[in-house]
């Protein structure tokens, strides 16, 4: 009777604890986290609770398995399966508390200098995201190595594999040069200042919003919410346009095709009505002027200025339309047009030919019905 209590004691006694700590636990968190609503660390920390309680479970379970008596036979096995889990479970403690940590500090850290730097703190928003990735990588193979260690031929094999680090060292770095040269990248990346999360770039004539920075690749969102997935190092070894880079106020331009007399003074003035109207446009600066000129067309450019990429899109698009719209209403002469008249026929000149030789001069033929000369179209 004693053998079958014993052990369901100690497993059932374990879980209980388990849950009862687990709860307590939680509990102080849940009001720790009522009193201090301006850090989120401890509503953060309640998300560690499962690997928090699989950690107590299985170092309750590991200590007091000896004392069981439980599957004689299998007591190495089991042991080593529970130390296992204890090594898991440690190390997805550890996580869960590093990223609650790290992501309260940015938290307060963003509070503080949304306002007056965002620049800055979407670089210390890339920085703390590779790190965390850093750190759970680094936690990772600890605690696979450390799971390794537990079975004695590991154990016995470690000397000769530390023997021969160097030359294996050698083989995986020639074998998993770009993984490696992109991881260094993507370091760069973050420490570099080089792009971060939330800037505006155009890469390879796509234009989009850095949405993810990995250790090993970088994803755009376009503007028709389309993902661009590239190697970091991409970005290291090609240009690219970075439109938020150190100020992300940018000058948009409007080109228009005109007639050469196109009324300029009252374009202007129009424009400035436009961009008056417009809530997009930050009141920076603006202009007007001729840039170019055909035989048959001047090229005029409207600049406007905008806080960043996304209004001056919206400032470009409205002046482009309004504008248009004006000119069809009120100055249509100014589009461009086709001259499509019939050209005059030469006259004679005086002592021509024809009076040199005592002749009468020959009348003009009569003129074909001339077309309207009205413009026929619009470029």
């Amino acid at each position: 009777m004693e053998n079958a209590l014993r052990p369901l004691i100690v497993i059932g006694g374990s879980v209980v604890l388990t849950l009862v700590i687990g709860w307590a636990t939680d509990l102080l968190l849940r009001k720790a986290d009522g009193r201090h609503h301006e850090t989120p660390l401890w509503g953060l920390l309640r998300r560690a609770r499962v690997p928090y309680q699989l950690v107590l479970c299985s170092a309750l379970l590991r200590g007091s398995y000896d004392r069981a008596e439980l599957l004689e036979e299998h007591r190495d096995g089991v042991a080593r399966g529970l130390t296992l889990v204890l090594i898991g479970s440690a190390a997805w403690l550890a996580v869960r508390i590093a990223a609650a940590v790290v992501e309260t500090s940015y938290a307060r850290y963003a509070s503080a200098r949304a306002h007056r730097d965002p620049a800055r703190v979407r670089r210390v928003r890339t920085q703390v995201e590779l790190i965390m990735r850093v750190v759970t990588a680094i936690v990772i193979v600890v605690a696979a190595a450390s799971m390794l260690l537990t079975f004695p031929a590991m154990r016995a094999a470690g000397a000769s594999l530390l023997a021969s680090a160097g030359i294996l060292g050698i083989v995986a770095g020639v074998a998993a040069q770009s993984t490696l040269s992109n991881m260094f990248a993507g370091l760069q990346i973050a420490f570099g200042d080089m792009v971060r999360i939330g800037d505006t770039v155009v890469v390879n004539g796509e234009w989009g919003t850095v949405e993810e920075i990995t250790l090993t690749f970088l994803t755009v969102r376009t503007w028709d919410e389309r993902r661009i997935t590239m190697p970091v190092s991409h970005f290291t070894s090609n240009p690219f346009e970075n439109w938020s880079r150190g100020t992300p106020q940018m000058t948009g331009t409007v080109f228009w095709h005109l007639d050469h007399s196109a009324p300029l003074e009252a374009m202007r003035e129009k424009l400035r009505d436009i961009l008056r109207a417009c809530p997009a446009w930050d009141g920076r600066a603006y202009n007007l002027q001729i840039t170019d000129t055909t035989p048959n067309t001047i090229l005029v450019r409207a600049l406007m200025t905008a806080k960043d990429s996304d209004d001056i899109w919206t400032v470009r698009v409205a002046v482009r339309e309004e504008m248009l719209r004006w000119l069809c209403e009120e100055h249509p002469s100014a589009l461009p047009r086709v001259n499509t008249a019939e050209a005059e026929p030469p006259r004679s000149r005086a002592g021509g030919r024809g009076a040199a030789g005592g002749g009468a001069v020959r009348p003009a033929p009569p003129s074909l019905p001339s077309l309207d000369k009205s413009r026929t179209g619009r470029a």
